[in-house]
């Protein structure tokens, strides 16, 4: 399990009030701390910030820290962040391996009422590797290639270095747990 300082939680980030939360934010700011900012955000998403101010946050973030950004950060403000990790946290593998879990944010806006959908994919390399070779076209699911915008490394920390046979189950549970709370979801099998 990654340290606290890795992880998009933080526990004593999430006893703070509002206030304290922002106030804890404009110090990481200050000192250039890209994961303290990170964390911040996460649990300002997670808390049901008003989209913008997200997006405030990141510009912020990125301006000041761009190079200590751990990459769990999505980029972009990503709707219903809060329910993909809660989806995802309801999975747990039985066994450690060489298998890693990981979800790519979809590009729909020009053909879909909802504008973003999830790639849920299943791979031996490590998720950011395998989006690149997705983008790139090695061995790639269509839609990662003509549609995937990033990486979302974060809901499925949990399920790296994972069983094979964890990793395939998993993989196709999580596809259709995300597709019963209404995403649209590609992969997954």
């Amino acid at each position: 399990m990654p340290s606290s300082r890795e992880s998009p939680f933080c526990a004593s980030l999430a006893r703070l009030s509002d206030a304290a939360l922002a106030a804890a934010f404009e110090r990481a700011i200050g000192s250039r701390d890209g994961t303290g900012g990170a964390q911040a955000i996460h649990e300002t998403w997670m808390r049901g910030a008003f989209p913008a101010n997200i997006e405030r946050m990141l510009a912020r973030l990125w301006d000041a820290a761009a190079e200590t950004i751990p990459d769990w950060l999505p980029m972009r403000y990503v709707d219903r962040l809060p329910e993909i990790y809660a989806t995802a946290a309801r999975f747990r593998a039985d066994s450690k391996g060489r298998s890693n879990l990981y979800l790519v944010l979809l590009d729909y806006r020009d053909s879909r009422d909802e504008p973003y959908g999830l790639y849920v994919g299943m791979t031996s390399y490590p998720p950011a590797r395998r989006f690149d070779q997705h983008k790139a076209g090695i061995r790639a699911a269509g839609s990662v290639l003509q549609r995937g915008l990033e990486l979302l490394a974060g809901p499925t920390r949990h399920l790296q270095r994972i069983a094979r046979a964890d990793a395939a189950r998993i993989e196709e549970a999580l596809a259709e747990a995300l597709r019963g709370e209404g995403f649209f979801v590609q992969g997954g099998h």
